[in-house]
């Protein structure tokens, strides 16, 4: 029998992401995402319903998270659900579904608040210079020839 195991969302952050590094130096980090459902009631109203997801981000992919991300920032997840299990301090076995990130897209421009006023397009243009990806931001448009 096949099987799918695969999560595409896109959704806003609910608080700024959470860093901790494991004992082997690894970065991991958790995001909180609201992701929206929105449908037609009998009545013919439209409601929306937020969903709120963790997303579990590894290795350096996490510190950028952590750099560049904060509460209210949009991004595009893609992923798996991954189950984890553990004893609580009650005695208590506890579950919990998760995704674990493969991808993390940014979708707004960074933010000043955590990256430093103006720093945020100097770090696209040091990357554009090392040979990097073009990620210029978009007010950058005075060297587009059309």
């Amino acid at each position: 029998m096949a099987s799918l195991n695969s999560v595409f969302l896109i959704g806003n952050l609910t608080r700024d992401p959470e860093l901790k590094y494991i004992p082997g130096g690894t970065a991991v980090s958790n995001l909180r995402l609201a992701v929206n459902n929105r449908y037609k009631d009998q009545a013919g109203e439209y409601k929306d319903v937020a969903c709120f997801i963790t997303v579990v981000v590894w290795g350096k992919q996490a510190e950028n998270c952590n750099q560049y991300l904060s509460k209210g920032s949009p991004v595009f997840v893609e992923g798996v659900f991954q189950s984890r299990s553990w004893e609580g301090q009650d005695g208590q076995k506890r579950n919990v579904i998760e995704v674990r990130a493969r991808r993390v897209q940014f979708l707004g421009r960074p933010s000043s608040s955590k990256a430093g006023a103006g720093e945020d397009e100097t770090v696209f243009e040091e990357n554009a210079q090392a040979g990097g990806s073009q990620n210029i931001p978009a007010d950058h448009d005075s060297d587009v020839p059309f």
